[in-house]
């Protein structure tokens, strides 16, 4: 794209688009970035620069861009069914995705509810558990317990049970209260603990809360090992295990959240195999086809069904669906990403993936603002600091994270950061030297900043 057109659209976009999660006056005399096309790993801009797609698309992208196993089905599928409504109605893409994806899932987990986005996965999962203690004559089951710092969508519900303050605030009187469990934030224990050597003491609340609100509770919600938006932050499998065995036989809903975990990111098909324990509810999106095409799905048990299957005068259908449900054209995407999975050694490859970046970014803790770094297969985050000596983060209007994205741009990197968390959410299908040439460039990147971050 020539550079006088390039400029039009810029301008066209300045005086009619609100992006996301943007504040849009950081733009008044900035371009944002400008993304013509992208290829495996890479997004170009309209001037032809290469950038390293490194959050994979808000951390979606999982075989890479334009796939062609994906584009064919999608492809084919447009010329035979675009959209139908999925309400009594079926197709096969759905039917043959749903019958692929009970083969990456415990048997447990045997019925799929299709939605859109992990939003409402998330949505359908409080739902469907709130109104199965309703039929099982428990209406007093109606809250939930979640983590502070976790986060599980934008729509009110979801919002209700997020933890990161800056993302919910303005909407608190929207919101309805949640049951607060302290975050496995293993750099800033809230438990005044050291990294590594704790018993998973930031559960221990769980066990007073437990005694006193069994019977209000309804289920508990997390992200499995990741916790994404919160800031990267990464925590051990026994964290899972002690979470079960304290719930067990208590008639409280398991539910994982793994929008962003799910789909090998984290070196295991979905997270929580990594700790052997099985939820209630598995709600997926983001990687469900491959990050191409919008689509979200919720998992959950043959007794959670049962008990909404009934005569329609007993009043008890699930009254919950979107206009583009189970989409023919994401189905088949969904479909061709899970054939990708069978054909590929996919979920072994990031394995031998995170053992090269689990070696290579150590190096990192050298830069003098580095405080942390976490990870878990193909995510890595750097907690950038003011002094990492006593972990004092750097003020608010400082930016740190923003200056890294800043400078990363030119250095050919994605590195939109959370907060003063940088990190990397890279595909899955990244070669190993794509691998280290990414770190390179971040080397390069942070070297620049040492030296803005002292002066």
């Amino acid at each position: 794209m020539n550079t006088h057109l390039a400029k039009k659209f810029i301008s066209i976009d300045r005086d009619f688009i609100w992006h996301p999660y943007t504040q849009m006056k950081d733009f008044e005399h900035k371009d944002p970035l400008f993304v013509e096309r992208g290829e495996g790993v890479f997004l170009y801009d309209v001037y032809g620069k290469a950038y390293y797609d490194t959050i994979s698309s808000w951390w979606c992208i999982v075989h890479g861009h334009n796939h062609p196993h994906i584009k064919e089905a999608i492809t084919r599928q447009i010329n035979i069914l675009d959209q139908v409504h999925f309400a009594g109605t079926t197709h096969e893409p759905a039917i043959r995705v749903a019958e692929l994806l009970r083969e990456f899932v415990p048997k447990r987990l045997s019925r799929i509810f299709f939605s859109d986005n992990g939003s409402t996965a998330v949505e359908v999962a409080l739902k469907m558990a709130v109104q199965y203690w309703h039929h099982a004559g428990f209406s007093e089951k109606n809250t939930f317990v979640s983590l502070e710092y976790g986060y599980h969508g934008d729509t009110i519900g979801a919002m209700s049970l997020g933890g990161v303050p800056q993302f919910k605030g303005p909407f608190d009187a929207l919101t309805f209260d949640s049951i607060r469990l302290p975050a496995p934030y293993c750099y800033r224990c809230p438990m005044g603990q050291e990294k590594g050597e704790c018993d998973i003491d930031c559960l221990n609340p769980l066990e007073d809360i437990l005694k006193e609100k069994r019977d209000q509770i309804a289920g508990i919600i997390l992200e499995p090992l990741l916790m994404g938006a919160g800031g990267m932050l990464v925590y051990p499998e026994t964290y899972l295990k002690r979470l079960e065995a304290l719930i067990k036989d208590k008639e409280i809903f398991l539910i994982f959240d793994e929008v962003a975990t799910g789909f090998a990111r984290t070196g295991e098909m979905f997270a929580f195999m990594k700790a052997g324990v099985i939820p209630d509810f598995l709600c997926i999106s983001k990687g469900l086809t491959g990050g191409i095409l919008p689509l979200g799905a919720t998992l959950t048990t043959e007794d959670v069904f049962n008990s909404f299957y009934a005569e329609y005068i007993e009043g008890k259908t699930f009254y919950h669906g979107h206009t583009f449900t189970a989409n023919p054209l994401s189905t088949a995407a969904a479909r061709a990403s899970l054939e990708l999975f069978k054909l590929n050694p996919i979920v072994e490859s990031v394995k031998a993936k995170e053992l090269i970046l689990q070696n290579s970014v150590k190096a990192f803790m050298d830069f003098p603002f580095v405080g942390d770094i976490r990870g878990i297969g193909m995510v890595w985050a750097f907690e950038l600091v003011k002094d990492k000596e006593t972990k004092t983060p750097f003020p608010t209007e400082f930016r740190a994270g923003w200056k890294v994205y800043q400078e990363g741009l030119k250095h050919g990197l994605i590195l939109r950061p959370l907060g003063d968390v940088t990190y990397l959410f890279l595909p899955q299908c990244i070669t190993k030297r794509q691998i280290e040439d990414c770190l390179q460039r971040l080397w390069t990147t942070f070297e620049a900043c040492k030296k803005t971050f002292s002066s």
